[in-house]
């Protein structure tokens, strides 16, 4: 509904919530992985669609972030994850919000189309 309004204005951005998972997969979260694949797939097909009339559309994948389901799991498997990221540490909340406040910026307007990881180079 939204996205029409902005068409008819001519500008606008819409930015999506994914996750490393779904550009990565991961043992045992099949459902989780289709749906963040879902997620970048629409983002995609929407910034070839909208972009022509000034609508950008991106999403923001974030890895292990800091939140209380993350910090519900056992200490031993955070440990784990925490040494497959380059960065040796979760990330936090403010971290992802600032990526999104980036993208929703004028400075990012040449952006569309993109999937941004947050993970501390988790993928590398």
């Amino acid at each position: 509904a939204v996205a029409d309004l902005m068409v008819a204005q001519g500008s606008g951005v819409i930015l999506n919530a994914s996750s490393v998972v779904g550009i990565y997969g991961n043992f045992g979260q099949t459902n989780y992985a289709a749906t963040k694949f879902g997620v970048i797939g629409f983002t995609k097909t929407w910034s070839r669609e909208l972009g022509p009339k000034g609508v950008r559309v991106n999403a923001v994948a974030p890895g292990f972030i800091t939140t209380p389901m993350v910090a519900a799991m056992p200490e031993k498997i955070l440990q784990d994850l925490q040494a497959k990221v380059p960065l040796r540490r979760l990330g936090q909340p403010e971290e992802v919000a600032n990526v999104y406040a980036f993208l929703a910026s004028d400075e990012a307007s040449y952006i569309n189309g993109a999937v941004i990881e947050v993970s501390g180079g988790m993928s590398l």
